[in-house]
């Protein structure tokens, strides 16, 4: 066995010094510390004794060097206070828990000047995939992701044009479906309640109004909408100028859950009796909805699956073995409660 020549200065130990010690190749220590599945037991730790000796520390950045790319994945979201983003994130990160790569987090604050902003930062570090809340990029950001160099996954929709990559589902067919529930239930005169209306609530607005146009249900003066951020309060006194547009309102479908419990709140205020009186439809099927009294019909999305799927796609990709399903809808679920009970 080779012994390792002493290092001037007494600098950190190298890969090759694990090497030497090791009596093996550069390359074989690599690939055992990389994915210690690929060599044998015996020269694992014949290895992980040089390492531990030598106390070598692996240097990301020499390896990020050796690849061509940093092992980490970049991930953009428009918020991080969001429950519903935040359990995207989650999802991302419980799934490279156990691997070599780091997440590096970026919000963009729903603004796509600041996204175009983030995936140059981003792209500049050359990440090992990227994962993208939203398919409404600018022309710019769609150049970036176009032009990364690495697997990207577009997430929380899908569209008939991704940049690479998407898992998500249909906003539009989750607000038509949450309407048409509505209609079912008895509702007639259903008011569209929304804040924050972002693309994907846009979506959801569209599909509310395709259900109500097919029942022959629709008018402008039920629809009531801010782009303030959305929050309790506010679905508070939205509902209030609801009411004052359209007295006889009977249901609301709100594009999301603080909405739709600012709603609850204000009806129990007004002693206007749910769901005899009023219906009630969230978004997203945030945990309050399970414990509000009375519970709150919503749509569920399946936002920790989305963030775990994106990264089961982006390894995949990163592997070799690119998915063929480009596209994957994981869809939503209507969850009956008993705000729509009539």
């Amino acid at each position: 066995m080779i012994k390792p020549r002493s290092r001037r200065g007494g600098g950190r130990p190298t890969l090759s010094d694990v090497a030497r010690k090791a009596g093996v190749g550069a390359i074989t220590v690599s690939r055992a510390l990389r994915d210690p599945a690929r060599v044998s037991e015996e020269l694992r730790r014949q290895i992980q004794a040089a390492v531990d000796e030598l106390g070598y520390v692996p240097d990301p950045n020499a390896r990020a060097l050796a690849s061509a790319r940093a092992e980490v994945f970049g991930v953009l979201v428009p918020s991080l206070t969001n429950n519903v983003f935040a359990e995207v994130v989650r999802g991302i990160y419980d799934s490279l828990s156990d691997s070599p790569f780091r997440i590096q987090l970026g919000n963009t604050h729903y603004s796509g000047l600041e996204e175009e902003r983030l995936l140059q930062l981003f792209g500049s570090q050359r990440p090992a995939a990227l994962i993208v809340a939203g398919i409404d990029q600018t022309t710019a950001s769609r150049k970036l992701l176009e032009n990364a160099g690495c697997p990207v996954v577009q997430v929380m929709e899908t569209g008939p044009d991704p940049v690479d990559m998407m898992v998500g589902f249909s906003h539009l067919d989750g607000g038509r479906t949450a309407t048409e529930h509505l209609i079912e239930a008895g509702y007639r005169r259903i008011g569209f309640i929304g804040a924050r209306m972002d693309p994907r609530s846009q979506r959801r607005l569209a599909g509310y109004r395709m259900a109500m146009e097919n029942a022959g249900l629709s008018d402008p003066r039920l629809i009531t909408t801010t782009p303030v951020l959305s929050s309790v309060p506010l679905g508070r006194e939205l509902f209030r100028d609801a009411l004052a547009k359209m007295p006889t309102l009977d249901g609301v479908f709100c594009n999301n859950d603080d909405i739709a419990l600012g709603v609850l709140f204000e009806c129990h205020r007004a002693s206007i009796d749910v769901p005899k009186t009023i219906g009630i439809v969230g978004f997203n099927d945030l945990d309050m909805m399970q414990v509000a009294f009375p519970s709150i019909t919503s749509i569920r999305t399946h936002r920790y699956e989305i963030g775990r799927r994106a990264v089961a796609m982006a390894l995949a990709a990163i592997s070799g073995d690119r998915p063929r399903q480009r596209v994957v809808d994981l869809g939503f679920e209507l969850k009956r409660r008993e705000s729509t009970a009539r």
